[in-house]
């Protein structure tokens, strides 16, 4: 045996001096590339649900049938331009809103009307007339009672960055009828999919 080298347990050579600290060095090495792959990661999840798309969990009945409470939605959010019939997530102003509905910080609604058109409901008739055209809504749950409130909005002319929007479940729903038109920087985006309960996978329409 050279006089020179150290015996170890396993019958192999012991490193030559300074290989330990490359070898600690590395492994410094590696963990930071961990750390910042796992930081870069973050970030662009973060970004993708700040400016693609978000998820959100449904919290009440005001979309019955088409949504039910705790269904949970992606919400595509790039580029997207609220059009007739979409369902759309909002946050309503307060100052318009009952205090005691304030716990949903962000609403969902259908779009009924689009900047610059006019809105009339016609209870009577159990109809939503758009620029003078009644609307074929095989989504709502059940036909509209008579309005409760003397402020009820039954007839309205939206400005060109306004909407208006109302829940399918017209008897339950807080909307446009009672907060007035909702403008649309307001608007998250658009529910494109329910991915829970997965027995209502699919499409939102």
């Amino acid at each position: 045996m050279d006089e020179n080298t150290q015996p170890v347990q396993n019958g192999q050579e012991a490193p030559a001096e300074g290989e330990g600290e490359k070898k600690k060095k590395s492994l410094g090495r590696e963990l930071m590339e961990w750390v910042e792959a796992i930081v870069i990661a973050v970030l662009a999840a973060l970004l993708i649900r700040s400016f693609v798309f978000t998820v959100v969990r449904v919290d009440g009945s005001s979309m019955n049938n088409t949504l039910a409470n705790n269904d949970r939605l992606i919400v595509w959010r790039l580029g997207y331009e609220p059009e007739r019939g979409d369902i759309v997530i909002f946050a309503p102003e307060s100052k318009n809103v009952d205090t005691n509905v304030l716990d949903r910080i962000y609403w969902v609604k259908r779009v009924i009307a689009t900047g610059g058109q006019h809105v009339d409901i016609d209870y009577s008739e159990n109809a939503v007339y758009v620029d003078g055209e009644r609307l074929d809504e095989p989504y709502i749950a059940e036909p509209m009672d008579p309005p409760q409130s003397p402020n009820t909005i039954t007839s309205i002319d939206l400005g060109e960055d306004e909407l208006f929007l109302m829940g399918d479940n017209r008897n339950n729903s807080q909307d446009s009828r009672y907060i007035g038109a909702v403008k649309k920087e307001d608007v998250v985006g658009r529910a494109v999919l329910r991915f829970w309960p997965f027995g209502s996978f699919g499409g939102v329409k």
